[in-house]
Parts: structure tokens; sequence; C-alpha cells
């Protein structure tokens, strides 16, 4: 077992592909849960069920059991109940995470751009083959909370496999907050997260890419993404009755919620709608806003977003993601001298002042030309308080 255990653990052994998350039988109370063996795993079920009354958003409930369900995978290979797991058993997980290959990373041909390497057009890092770091501190938080429910009820394990920060364990001991920022260490098994400033897409190559996008549509999602900031999960669960033509801004619901909120769009993504739905037809009030083009009409996926912009980066030699149109909106709004931050923060919809002040850092981009005209510049001469005589100070500091 010893043998098998480490062999997960450095990624020699694929999990089993068995399970499966599934929609619940009642949306309302559950609306996803994890099968395996054509078997409802009841404990997950449980723990889900109460994210649900904490009043977290089905996506949230959807991401936490995928987690669980690689979890129980890991579990599975090696023989262990869940409530017996131990923090051996967690460290197996982390191992292959770290050393297993992500199959969304994978590239057909090598003469695509490979992982690990940077993009030279964009300046952006091709993402690992492995699972990242980010991956890898979700999927312990999931697994950790999934404990600590359970063990409010007497199951599973005395000691949460999961260790925690010994700092956070400090803090939360405290009878009142110390008024100081305390940073706290990162508990063991947590991996290390590298500060990452948002990546906008400059205006050359902004225009670059809406060129070689084939249809109107495209065109439209991709400038009403830039001018409202909206995620592609948010446009993309837009229908006809959400577009207000008079007002020229469009209903969304937000990330994390279920209610409407209205967001701009520029007079351009509009001109864009028009055609596109002179080609293609109008949808209904309740319709999904943008549809495929070939065959039946059918609502666009964020799959077959994510293949539109595939392409272009394909034709332009770019690694541009559609999360970077997002960047790309609060970083022009946010160089605007006419809109506070205050003011794009509310269009961007964040939660946190601090999360729009990381789009007033200078992009290396915005640099390059001040940059080139400081290497130009001419070193300013030295100068000294008159009255001395030029011998004197050539003599005391040289020629």
């Amino acid at each position: 077992m010893d043998e098998l255990k480490r062999a997960v653990r450095e990624g020699r052994v694929e999990l089993q592909k068995s399970g499966a998350v599934r929609r619940g039988a009642q949306p309302d109370s559950l609306p996803y849960v994890v099968h395996m063996g054509g078997v409802e795993i009841i404990a997950i079920s449980e723990y889900l069920r109460s994210l649900v009354l904490s009043d977290v958003s089905p996506l949230t409930v959807r991401s936490y059991a995928h987690d669980l369900l690689r979890w129980w995978r890991v579990l599975s290979v090696i023989e262990m109940p869940w409530e017996r797991a131990t923090r051996e058993e967690v460290e197996v997980m982390v191992g292959w995470l770290r050393s297993a290959a992500n199959p969304q990373r994978r590239r057909s041909t090598t003469s695509a751009t490979q992982p690990g390497s940077v993009n030279l057009k964009t300046g952006k890092p091709v993402l690992k083959a492995g699972y990242s770091p980010s991956t890898i501190n979700h999927a312990l938080t999931v697994i950790y909370c999934f404990y600590e429910f359970h063990h409010l009820f007497g199951r599973g394990p005395v000691i949460n496999p999961v260790p925690s920060s010994p700092d956070r364990r400090r803090r939360l001991g405290q009878r009142h907050d110390s008024p100081a920022q305390h940073r706290q260490r990162r508990a063991p098994l947590r991996q290390r997260q590298a500060q990452k400033a948002p990546r906008s897409v400059p205006d050359t190559s902004w225009t670059e890419l809406v060129a070689v996008l084939k249809h109107d549509r495209d065109r439209a999602i991709f400038e009403f993404a830039v001018s409202s900031g909206a995620r592609a999960s948010e446009l993309l669960g837009a229908c006809g009755r959400h577009i207000d033509w008079g007002d020229g801004r469009v209903w969304v619901v937000s990330k994390g919620s279920t209610t409407l909120s209205a967001v701009p769009v520029s007079p351009l993504a509009f001109r864009y709608l028009a055609a596109y739905f002179e080609q293609s037809g109008t949808p209904g009030a309740d319709e999904q806003l943008w549809g495929t083009l070939r065959g039946e009409r059918r609502p666009l996926t964020y799959w077959a977003l994510r293949r539109v912009m595939q392409r272009a980066n394909a034709e332009l030699g770019t690694n541009w993601t559609f999360h970077d149109i997002r960047h790309t909106a609060a970083t022009r709004m946010s160089k605007d001298p006419n809109l506070s931050l205050v003011e794009v923060q509310t269009v961007m919809r964040h939660r946190h002042l601090t999360t729009t002040e990381i789009y007033m850092l200078p992009r290396m981009e915005d640099l390059l030309d001040k940059m080139q005209e400081h290497f130009a510049r001419p070193r300013p001469a030295k100068a000294f308080t008159s009255g001395y005589s030029a011998d004197d100070i050539t003599a005391v500091f040289g020629e």
C-alpha cells in the first residue's frame, strides 16, 4: 500500500474516471450531486446541501462537488474510506496534483506554444502542464470545510486531515481583533501563489483581435465584454429581454449572486448586435441572446466561445483569454480622468475597492515610449554653487 501511495503521489498512477457530478432532482435544495458507481455519495450531498442553505450560488456548489469527486477518486485508488482519512492521504492528493498532467493543458501539436513558456507578443506566460497552485489550494479548502462540517455531527476522523495554519488558529482564539494587520503564514501543504498583475489587451492588439473575428456575433460579444466589463458567463446567460436599447445597457446576473444588475454598453457593441440579429434573427424575450451559427439554433456555450478565442489566438500567435477582456475594460476605465475609482468599481461590480485599485498600476506597454525618451534624454550636468573657483572644484572633484 505504501508503494501504491507513493506512485499516486508522484503522478505515476492515473485516477479512475468513475463517478460524475450530476444535476440534482431538486435544484432548489440540492442543485448538484456526486455519484460513484451509479450511487449517490450521501456524505457529499449532506455537505453540499448545507452550502445551499448558506445561500451559496449553484456554480459554487458545482465547483465544490468536482473537488470532492476528485478527492473520492484518490481515496478509491488507495482504498481508504473517507471517515479514516489522515494527512497522509491529503499529501497523496497534493502530490498527484503537483505532478500529474492537466488534460486541459495538453497540446495536440509540438509546434504550438508549449506550457510554461512566455508568449512574446502578449508577455503572458503560458499555463504550465500541471494543475495550478490556486487549484490545489482551492481543493484543500473544500476538503477542509467538508471535514469540519461532518465533525460538527461526530462523523469522520477526530482530527481534520487537512492541516490549517497555526497563525490562523491563534488569531481565531483571540478575544479581540488586533488593530495591526498580521500576515499569516501558509498552512502546511498550501502552495505559494504569485501575485499576478492583471493583463489587459493593448489598443493596437485589440484592433487586430477584433479584425480576425469572422462573424458579427463574435464582434458583438467581444465589444459587449470590453465596454461593460461583464464576464463570459454573465453575457452568455443574458436573454432577449435583458437588452435595453434605449439606455444602452444590458442586464446580467453577477457572479456569486442570483439578482440582475445593469451594466453600460457602448454604441459600437449595439451596432454589432443589430448586424448579428439581422443575419441570424432576433431572439425571443426568454431566448438566450447568443446562439450557434450552424444548423438549428442552440445557446452559445462557454466552450464554444472559448474556441472562438482560440482560433483568433492561433491566427495572431497570441494567448489572450476572454477574461483578459474584462481586465481591458477595467484598465481603460481606470485610465479615464473623467471616471472616479468608485465609479469604476460600480461598473465592474467589485466587492472591494482594493480590487479596482490594482488597475491603476501602469502597464509595461504604456511605459515603453516613456522609457525610450528616458534613455535618449542626456544626463544632467553637475552644477556647483556659484562663487567657487573652477580650479578649486577641479582639484577637489577632478575633471
